[in-house]
C-alpha cells in the first residue's frame, strides 16, 4: 500500500477522444471467468477490433449479493445470473464508435456456449472521479504486493500520474487458452481529473481486450482501508 497525505496540486484538463459504450444485453448467464471467452466472441465479429490501440472490453461484472443469490467462486464452470439491467461496456476511440455499434448491434455472440445478444447502445463519456479501480491488472509470474504496486508506480510515472493513495487487492487467475494470467486489482486515490482521464484512457498493462488495465469509478478509498 502506498499512503501519501498532501496530493500535489489538481489541474482540471482533460481529454475525451475516448469513450465507453454500454449495449444493452439479451443473456440469462455468463461464466464468472468470462474475459478471453467474451474478448474473442468480439474479435470474431469485428476483426478490426484487435487492431484498436486505446479499445478494452469491460469484464461484465454483478452484484457480490442480490434476492438471496451469492456470487459464485470464480471460475469457467460457475455462472453470472444476468438481470435486463446489465450492460456490456466497450472502451474505444469516438472515431469508431459508429462501426461498434453498427457492427454489434442486434448480433448474437457465443460467449463459452451462452448466447449473449446485444440491442441498442449509446455512448459515455469517461468519468473525472479521482478514485479510480482495476479489477484486473496483468501481475508477473512470482511477483508479490511490494514489487506489483513499485512495477505500477514506475508505469504511472512514465505517464506523467502521481501515485498518492494506492491499494493492492486480490489476485485472480483468468482462463486463457493454456493456462492462466495472474492478476491482481488495483485502487488509486487523490488522483488529478485530468490524470483520471488520462489513466482510463491510457490504461495499465496487456490483455485490455480482457478487461486487464482499464479503470473504472470507485466509491473511494478511505472505506476500502477500513
Amino acid at each position: 500500500m502506498f499512503w501519501q497525505e498532501n496530493p500535489s496540486e489538481q489541474d482540471c484538463e482533460v481529454t475525451t477522444e475516448v469513450v465507453d459504450i454500454l449495449f444493452d444485453l439479451d443473456c440469462k448467464r455468463l461464466p464468472v471467468d468470462h474475459a478471453h471467452a467474451l474478448a474473442s466472441a468480439i474479435l470474431e465479429a469485428l476483426p478490426w477490433f484487435g487492431d484498436e490501440a486505446d479499445a478494452g472490453v469491460h469484464s461484465i461484472h454483478v452484484a457480490g449479493s442480490q434476492n438471496g443469490w451469492e456470487r459464485p467462486t470464480h471460475g469457467t464452470e460457475s455462472h453470472l445470473i444476468l438481470s435486463r439491467r446489465t450492460k456490456l461496456a466497450i472502451r474505444l476511440r469516438r472515431e469508431r464508435v459508429h462501426d461498434l455499434i453498427l457492427g454489434l448491434r442486434g448480433r448474437t455472440l457465443d460467449v463459452a456456449g451462452c448466447p449473449l445478444t446485444l440491442g441498442a447502445a449509446k455512448p459515455r463519456p469517461l468519468s473525472k472521479e479521482t478514485t479510480l479501480l482495476a479489477r484486473y491488472v496483468v501481475s508477473l509470474d512470482g511477483e508479490d504486493e511490494e514489487a506489483f504496486l513499485t512495477r505500477m508506480a514506475r508505469e504511472l510515472h512514465h505517464l506523467n500520474i502521481g501515485v498518492r493513495k494506492a491499494l493492492c487487492g486480490k489476485t485472480t487467475t483468468l482462463a486463457i487458452p493454456g493456462g492462466g494470467l495472474q492478476t491482481r486489482s488495483l485502487l488509486l486515490a487523490e488522483l488529478s481529473p485530468a490524470e483520471s482521464i488520462r489513466l482510463q484512457v491510457t490504461g495499465l498493462g496487456p490483455y485490455r481486450n480482457m478487461g486487464c488495465g482499464l479503470f473504472i469509478p470507485h466509491k473511494g478509498i478511505d472505506a476500502v482501508r477500513k
